[in-house]
């Protein structure tokens, strides 16, 4: 058990990174376990809350792709892939509206709040935030490309900042659920990941945090040793260029350095199975995951 020293010390090493980051936006991007397990759940309602506290501007944008499931499951609706995208027509786009923006927006911003935030939840189509294209997937077949239209599933093509900025000025914590609109007010579903790139590329944000379920970027995810604390630009793009940043991890890569050539200052994709992984980053001096950065 921690005596009143041991806590008092534990404050003091924090106190640089409070200093360093007090009045600095903070993108988060909240999914994986950490949006499934309740224990995990109120850990990071708890870390955001001490951002808050402590003067950092926090802007949260969640996922929900297990809820989007799970409520087409009940439904009676199966769910198509392509290329790692979700098929959606004009149905499951509504519902996907409906998980994303009704139940998963409003149980973080109802969590946050319960912690003694103010909270305020947006989607992209609230005043236009997110403004979206149409993204095809791209299918390879026979050693040749074909892009398929899969329904309503886009891609970020601006974010209006100010209207995260005049909330963050006002003392609110944005809760963003990943939904663009285009010119002509059709609504697509966007991947989390890309969506809090756009954010903190828009905002210049001091940090974008990526919450995932593995500790990070491994050369060899088989061998441990090869764990990658930190990655230039040049180098995370001569990872994927050669397999070695492959799957899964491509998006999440992509998105941060997305966030780095629109502006924000640093990325870091870490382990949301973590408790307090929030904290672990950004208050000690070790911090955890990987971290990419500006050459």
């Amino acid at each position: 058990m921690f005596s009143p020293q041991d806590t008092a010390n534990l404050l003091v090493e924090a106190l640089p990174y409070f200093q360093k980051f007090s009045g600095k936006t903070i993108v988060v991007k909240y999914g994986g376990n950490a949006m499934v397990s309740e224990e995990l759940k109120e850990k990071v309602m708890q870390d955001v809350t001490l951002m808050k506290q402590v003067g950092i501007r926090p802007v949260i944008v969640h996922g929900g792709g297990p809820d989007i499931t799970g409520f087409l499951k009940k439904v009676g609706k199966d769910t198509e892939f392509v290329s790692g995208l979700r098929v959606t027509d004009e149905e499951t786009m509504e519902i996907v509206g409906m998980v994303l923006i009704g139940k998963v927006n409003a149980d973080v911003v109802m969590r946050l709040n319960v912690c003694g935030n103010r909270a305020v939840g947006l989607s992209g189509v609230d005043a236009e935030l997110i403004r979206a294209k149409k993204k095809l997937a791209v299918v390879h077949e026979g050693g040749g490309e074909q892009k398929v239209d899969i329904g309503h599933v886009g891609e970020v093509e601006s974010v209006d900042a100010k209207i995260l900025e005049d909330n963050l000025d006002r003392g609110y914590i944005p809760v963003v659920a990943p939904i663009g609109v285009d010119e002509d007010g059709a609504q697509y579903n966007i991947n989390a990941d890309y969506v809090a790139a756009a954010i903190a590329g828009a905002l210049k944000a001091e940090k974008l945090l990526l919450l995932t379920d593995v500790e990070g970027v491994y050369k060899n995810y088989e061998d441990k040793s090869t764990f990658l604390s930190s990655l230039t630009q040049k180098e995370a793009e001569a990872y994927i260029e050669d397999g070695t940043i492959s799957g899964g991890m491509i998006p999440k890569v992509e998105a941060c350095l997305t966030a780095l050539r629109q502006g924000a200052q640093k990325t870091s994709i870490i382990d949301g199975r973590l408790p307090h992984s929030l904290l672990l980053e950004l208050f000690t001096e070790q911090g955890i995951g990987t971290e990419i950065v500006k050459e």
